[in-house]
């Protein structure tokens, strides 16, 4: 009978594991950039609720603020997700890198691909984020 530790390669060098912290030190760093950058998406979409609530209240004869209830579609909810998604994607960057150092399976190309996947899922959350903040500045908003 087989034990554990014949099923599973020689687990990696000290050497190796190094490689493969450096490897994974961007992807660390970008985590903590989208995790930074969760925070502040989630203090937006607070605001934009203090804000919906304020127009749910405007009585529908309020002729000169009464249009400002067209305005609450938001894209800070994709912002979000798109966020969340690059973090998940980051996250599984580090785990895919130090489960292939330890079975010793080349993961390069897995990783490029998750890490461009992550950052055009952040650079879509960046966009919609660019995109609210530019519908929140609109003129109709300052007549509040």
């Amino acid at each position: 009978m087989q034990s554990v530790t014949d099923l599973i390669p020689i687990t990696p060098s000290i050497d190796e594991l190094g490689r493969i912290i450096a490897n994974v030190a961007a992807p660390a760093f970008l985590l903590g950039a989208v995790g930074a950058f969760i925070s502040v998406v989630i203090s937006r979409v607070n605001r934009v609720i203090d804000r919906s609530q304020f127009i749910n209240g405007i009585p529908a004869g309020d002729s000169a603020r009464v249009f400002l209830k067209g305005d609450l579609p938001r894209l800070l909810n994709r912002s979000l997700f798109c966020s969340v998604v690059a973090a998940i994607l980051t996250a599984l960057i580090i785990f895919v890198a130090f489960v292939s150092a330890l079975l010793q399976i080349a993961h390069e190309y897995g990783v490029a691909i998750l890490f461009m996947a992550a950052m055009l899922m952040f650079s879509a959350a960046l966009v919609d984020l660019a995109r609210e903040t530019r519908i929140a500045l609109h003129d109709n908003d300052l007549h509040v």
